[in-house]
């Protein structure tokens, strides 16, 4: 379904670890003493329901969002899935699309999301929230991001576009990229090590 741009030496190389990290909003400590060590090939679900810190936590593995206390250290680009899809709005789809694929290389194979080919020239703004996760899912595996951070990626989807996605994460765990994700439902991946963020609370 996907083919990537990456070399499999590239992939190999992929780390991402997180050492003793707490987390902390306005006044507010989410958790504490938190680490993580994932490679090549490897997936992990951070689990538990919504306000534990899941989004602050992929925040803070993207490099977005400082720690508390603790540290993260990287190895690999990251492709960084949220509530925020980074595509203009205004833009019909398609060259919404075309404008990172142009960034990302422009030569890569994507199969996009169920649906979204029939959405191509619609611009964003108009699009569902189910659409928008579908174009997001789209841009994202067209990276060139060995790590992947999703943060709850199902959210919105379909059956078929719920198997879609999972079955994209598994050729990316398999040809060697890391896949981290933040969700509070059943992520179906093969091997997948959860996770749950409530042991971590203060």
């Amino acid at each position: 379904m996907l083919f990537h741009r990456l070399t499999r030496d590239t992939m190999d190389r992929c780390q991402i670890s997180a050492t003793d990290i707490a987390c902390r909003r306005g006044e507010r400590l989410l958790f504490r003493r938190l680490s993580l060590a994932l490679e090549s090939g490897m997936a992990l679900q951070i689990s538990g329901h919504n306000g534990l810190g899941k989004s602050s936590l992929l925040r803070i593995l993207a490099g977005l969002l400082p720690p508390f206390h603790g540290s993260v250290t990287r190895q690999g680009a990251i492709g960084l899935l949220d509530e925020h899809p980074a595509l203009d709005e205004n833009l019909p789809l398609a060259k919404a699309l075309d404008f990172w694929r142009a960034i990302d290389g422009g030569d890569a194979e994507i199969t996009p999301m169920p649906g979204v080919e029939a959405l191509m020239d619609i611009p964003l703004r108009f699009l569902s929230t189910g659409q928008r996760k579908r174009a997001a899912l789209t841009r994202l595996f067209g990276q060139r991001a060995p790590i992947w951070l999703l943060d709850e990626p199902l959210n919105g989807l379909d059956t078929a576009a719920i198997a879609a996605c999972v079955a994209v994460v598994e050729d990316h765990c398999r040809a060697g990229g890391i896949a981290i994700i933040a969700s509070h439902q059943p992520f179906p991946v093969a091997d997948l090590q959860v996770l749950p963020l409530a042991d971590f609370a203060p």
